[in-house]
């Protein structure tokens, strides 16, 4: 599966934004999917993910009741609303694809990042 995410930009505290990532290929469906980021110095962590079969969701702690995953499966795209961001959003994000059913799959796929930018 490839994927593309686009709609990072520069944003003020308090804004919002919506990132998309597209997968392409077969059985696309079939995926978890994630968003993850990485601010400079610092490791990559996942941010939110959803699942293939029930869609449940989960997020880091430091974005729960601010940041919502989604998908769409008809248009084979999972998406990110950001909302009230804040500087220490700020970070290249990424989407990542891993395979669902059964257990012990890794994240092995990857989209480019793009960049978040939130300034106070």
């Amino acid at each position: 599966v490839q994927l593309q995410a686009s709609g990072g930009g520069l944003v003020q505290a308090g804004d919002s934004l919506r990132l998309s990532c597209a997968a392409s290929g077969r059985s696309a469906r079939r995926y978890d999917m994630g968003w993850f980021r990485q601010a400079p110095g610092k490791e990559r962590s996942s941010v939110a993910v959803i699942l293939w079969s029930i869609n449940r969701t989960s997020y880091a702690d430091s974005v729960k009741g601010r940041f919502t995953i989604s998908r769409a499966n008809a248009k084979n795209t999972v998406y990110l609303q950001m909302n009230s961001l804040k500087p220490e959003d700020t970070a290249v994000y990424y989407c990542a694809a891993r395979y669902g059913p059964g257990s012990g799959h890794q994240w092995n796929y990857w989209g480019q990042g793009t960049q978040v930018t939130v300034s106070s």
